[in-house]
């Protein structure tokens, strides 16, 4: 899987990127997605692949551990800023077998890719400061 992933790619700055289009049907196929936005940037908003982790970039130091390193692994957050950051930093930690997703998100769903949403999820605010959840999850005692 970890050459499929690098044939599939592109290297700029000695990083390896790959197109929405080209990792769709990897992720199809078993690749694992790393969806690194927190919850607020998502607005509830999740591609719809079978092998996703949600490891939001700011705890990335804490829970590097948790993805696999002998499996193909595609990372992502909103357009690519944060997923570029982190694959450098799994990289000096001995990854192989990581990309990043080129245009992030942003790009996921402009050229179509599917998406589920849990409306619960959503977030509101004018701003940053005023960012707070839409409707309020239910607690089960």
């Amino acid at each position: 899987m970890m050459e499929i992933l690098k044939s599939n790619s592109f290297e700029s700055q000695g990083l390896c990127f790959i197109t929405p289009r080209k990792a769709f049907p990897l992720l199809i196929d078993g690749v694992i997605l790393v969806d690194l936005r927190p919850d607020f940037e998502g607005d509830g908003k999740r591609p719809d692949v079978p092998d996703l982790m949600l490891i939001p970039y700011t705890e990335i130091n804490d829970c590097i551990e948790q993805i696999p390193r002998d499996e193909a692994v595609i990372l992502a957050d909103a357009v690519g800023i944060h997923s570029k950051e982190v694959l450098k930093l799994l990289t000096e930690k001995g990854f192989t077998n990581v990309v990043s997703l080129a245009g992030g998100f942003v790009d996921w769903e402009r050229d179509g890719f599917p998406i589920c949403q849990d409306i619960s999820e959503r977030w509101s605010g004018g701003c940053m400061c005023q960012l707070r959840q839409r409707e309020r999850k239910k607690k089960t005692p």
